[in-house]
């Protein structure tokens, strides 16, 4: 009977270490440097740069604006499947980003569930 627990406990383990190995890429896929284009919002379209890095299990960063110049910082990132939600302020109000993971360096996605959302991972230049 002991040997039947420990047998069903490592095949649990087993079972479920893809799915935080998932998870652990996804936060890897949306850390690093993001340009996104935001269509169409009242003061037309706008590029933000993410700069997001890895904290333990979550995402931090900071959003600039096209000149480089700190808008806001994320206060928070949701990543779940292959979809990564941020919440920030942005001139006095409480947005999120929905981006969802197109190719190794492409997202779609929309802020407040209003405006279309494109973005690109920025590579160093060699």
């Amino acid at each position: 009977m002991k040997k039947a627990n420990v047998l069903f406990i490592i095949l649990l383990f087993l079972s479920l270490s893809p799915i935080v190995k998932a998870q652990t890429n996804l936060t890897d896929y949306f850390t690093g440097k993001w340009s996104v284009l935001l269509k169409g919002t009242p003061n037309g379209d706008a590029k933000l740069i993410f700069v997001v890095e890895k904290k333990v299990d979550s995402l931090v960063g900071i959003i600039l604006d096209s000149t480089g110049a700190q808008i806001s910082k994320i206060d928070k990132a949701e990543v779940k499947d292959s979809t990564v939600t941020y919440y920030f302020n942005a001139q006095g109000y409480d947005v999120s980003l929905v981006l969802n993971r197109k190719d190794e360096d492409h997202v779609t996605g929309s802020l407040l569930n209003m405006f279309e959302a494109e973005g690109e991972r920025v590579k160093a230049k060699k």
